[in-house]
């Protein structure tokens, strides 16, 4: 059998796909959930083999939920969301589903699980291109001690590599990605964020002072009273980004 949970706002569109399923005898609903939040904790509790996730929904997004997974269950997406996304799907090989879904349609996604169901990599590649579209770059969805926090990137002071992860630095105190350096340098607004050293990003919005500290080395300091290093690249960079 093949557990999946059905994750959508919309109570007609779980009825239309589980009424899909019912010709799918092989596949057991575990769970169904409205939002994201309740997704989390079900794919937590069930560790499913597959899961269908709607992208638009209230509170947290479906790309924004599925990063917070550490066991990244096979996904098949139920959408209506933007070109950009879809063809996200299709490079990277992560079955989709639009909206209304027909259901020939649907049975082919399901005639493709037995070669997806171990598809980690493949949903990595796709939540890293979802996330060069605009609609998913204007907040950072963490998790710390178990609960989840948005974090508006305006609220964001700085960013600082720490091995795997990514430490954010907030007027809430700091909390950690398990995303890169290149990662958020690609996808934070490059007139907001700059990079000014291999381990910081800084909000240009909270620059206080730029200091010489020895020949050709340059520190920085923020609103919130920390000092940070420039490397001559990011240097470059900053005067660039502040018309100096």
């Amino acid at each position: 059998m093949i557990r999946t949970i059905l994750i959508d706002d919309e109570p007609l569109a779980r009825d239309i796909v589980k009424y899909y399923l019912s010709d799918h005898a092989e596949i057991e609903i575990v769970a169904e959930c409205g939002d994201g939040f309740e997704g989390l904790k079900a794919i937590t509790l069930h560790k499913p083999d597959l899961i269908f996730l709607d992208i638009q929904m209230p509170k947290i997004s479906g790309f924004e939920m599925l990063e917070l997974v550490e066991d990244k269950p096979a996904v098949i997406f139920t959408t209506a969301f933007d070109e950009f996304a879809i063809k996200a799907f299709e490079v990277n090989a992560v079955d989709y589903l639009l909206k209304p879904i027909d259901k020939s349609r649907f049975d082919a996604a399901i005639k493709k699980l037995p070669n997806k169901l171990n598809q980690t990599e493949n949903t990595e590649a796709v939540l890293d291109a979802a996330a060069l579209s605009p609609a998913q770059n204007n907040r950072v969805v963490v998790k710390k001690d178990g609960v989840i926090k948005i974090i508006p990137v305006a609220d964001i002071n700085y960013l600082e590599a720490d091995d795997d992860y990514v430490k954010l630095s907030t007027v809430d105190g700091s909390f950690y990605k398990n995303k890169t350096m290149a990662y958020f340098e690609l996808t934070l607004d490059a007139g907001q964020f700059i990079r000014i050293h291999r381990s910081y990003i800084i909000n240009l919005a909270q620059v206080t002072k730029i200091e010489l500290k020895e020949k050709d080395s340059y520190v920085v300091l923020l609103k919130s009273d920390i000092w940070l290093p420039v490397s001559k690249t990011g240097y470059v960079k900053l005067k660039a980004a502040l018309g100096l």
